[in-house]
């Protein structure tokens, strides 16, 4: 007996079966109704995106409270602000090649157990160069978490019903993100150590994803893609009935090439470097803004009010919501490129309204979080469904490394912007990057809405 008749024995499923199941006339996997399995790993994805938003949430409380016990110049503010960023650049790249090589299934578990232990050890940190550390060290693992969460949850969701399913990352990270906030607000000044319960407070969410994800099976499109056929039929039959099948065209094919010169290579090239475009622009204002959001309602004279705060996390959940509809109803296009126009005026409007117009800036700042939020979605949709499964997580991979080291940059130089530049240039460099990628997704961004998995490649 082979080694994959021994595996598919393993589920319990005789390996004639799904030849069975083809003769009565099969569905294709990416039309398969939602099922309780979809629920299940849609949820434990869900969950790891809610422990990532509030890990990086939790820290522009926590640095403010910890600046009284550990006085921070501006240039640590920018290292341990941006730390977690750099660890999400290095994660990505690594996890997202070993992803397409090892499998989805080992990576959705190891990322969460690197984000676990180096969560609870925030609470031991004496210095601001161990604070950093640790955080990249949990970057590192979101950026597994990142590449192949988006990944194996593509690779398993049927067509109808992906782009929502990826497209809720961005509300269930931007829940976790609101909720961090919300407890930085209340209690980051509760004692002198509240900072170390609020940072440490992120490995909770993080222990309950890990046990949870324990016993998820393989991506059956990976398993195809490395020549591993009857292990990748029984999974599928198993999770999903004897009439569902993958959507290929020949089981006898050799395993597709991966790797990340792949994405470079004529058919690829101009989605991978979209991508990457499009994210970085994205990305940068969101982290620079929202990291030190104490900083700038300070500099624009709205730290006094404590309803800003409030109002402008409403308006990134309510946005974050919003962004799932737009995915739905909207050409993915029409939705990035028109998102980018309405985010670049309301950060001009920002740098342009006088500091006496304290409405004007809680309205263009509303409309510019509003925004940001609901077109976020799109950073979990576009990149699983621009690449084919042999370099899924690869791409997936480079865009999110890409995207992390621009607002890792961008994270680090906001405040020292802010300090030499002044709050109104510093909102219009950043204006002019999201005008950057409006013209990126005018140019290059494909329309991948009624897209199949297998059909995720090409120009």
């Amino acid at each position: 007996m082979s080694n994959q008749d021994i595996q598919v024995a393993a589920l319990g499923l005789p390996h004639h079966l799904p030849a069975t199941a083809a003769a009565r006339g099969a569905i294709s996997l990416d039309d398969v109704p939602l099922n309780a399995f979809h629920v299940k790993i849609a949820g434990l994805t869900f969950g790891a995106h809610f422990t990532e938003g509030f890990a990086l949430g939790t820290i522009g409380y926590a640095l403010a409270s910890m600046n009284r016990q550990m006085p921070l110049d501006a240039f640590w503010m920018g290292m341990v602000g941006s730390s977690a960023l750099m660890g999400i650049f290095i994660g990505s790249l690594v996890f997202g090649w070993l992803s397409d090589r090892l499998g989805r299934q080992k990576i959705f578990l190891l990322s969460f157990l690197i984000i676990t232990a180096a969560a609870f050890a925030q609470f031991y940190v004496r210095s601001p160069l161990e604070l950093c550390l640790l955080r990249v060290l949990i970057g590192f693992g979101m950026g597994g978490d990142f590449a192949v969460g988006h990944a194996i949850l593509a690779e398993f969701s049927p067509r109808k019903h992906r782009g929502t399913l990826l497209g809720s990352f961005s509300v269930v990270w931007t829940v976790g993100y609101v909720i961090a906030n919300v407890l930085g607000m209340h209690y980051a000044d509760a004692s002198p150590d509240a900072w170390r319960w609020l940072l440490a407070s992120a490995g909770v969410p993080a222990l309950c994803v890990l046990v949870l994800r324990m016993g998820t099976p393989e991506s059956p499109r990976w398993l195809h893609g490395k020549g591993r056929i009857a292990e990748a039929r029984a999974i599928v039959t198993k999770y999903f009935g004897p009439n569902v099948t993958l959507d290929v065209a020949d089981d006898d094919h050799a395993p597709a090439p991966g790797g990340f010169m792949r994405l470079f290579k004529p058919d690829l090239i101009r989605r991978t470097i979209f991508n990457c475009a499009f994210f970085v622009c994205l990305v940068i204002p969101y982290f620079a803004i929202y990291t030190f959001l104490p900083t700038i309602l300070k500099a624009i004279h709205l730290n006094h009010d404590s309803g800003a705060d409030f109002l402008l996390n409403g308006f990134l959940v309510l946005g974050a919501l919003i962004g799932i509809w737009l995915t739905i109803k909207l050409p993915r296009r029409v939705f990035l490129i028109g998102s980018f126009a309405v985010t670049c005026v309301s950060l001009l409007a920002l740098s342009l309204l006088p500091g006496s117009a304290s409405a004007g800036m809680i309205v263009a700042f509303a409309v510019f979080t509003l925004t940001m939020s609901a077109f976020s979605n799109l950073v979990g949709v576009f990149p699983p469904e621009c690449f084919p499964t042999e370099v899924r997580a690869c791409g997936v991979g480079l865009a999110i490394a890409c995207s992390r080291l621009g607002s890792a940059v961008g994270t680090f130089l906001l405040p020292l912007g802010i300090v030499h530049l002044g709050f109104q240039v510093t909102m219009m460099v950043l204006a002019a990057v999201l005008l950057i990628g409006m013209i990126v997704s005018i140019a290059w961004a494909p329309e991948t809405r009624h897209l199949t998995l297998n059909q995720a490649s090409g120009a």
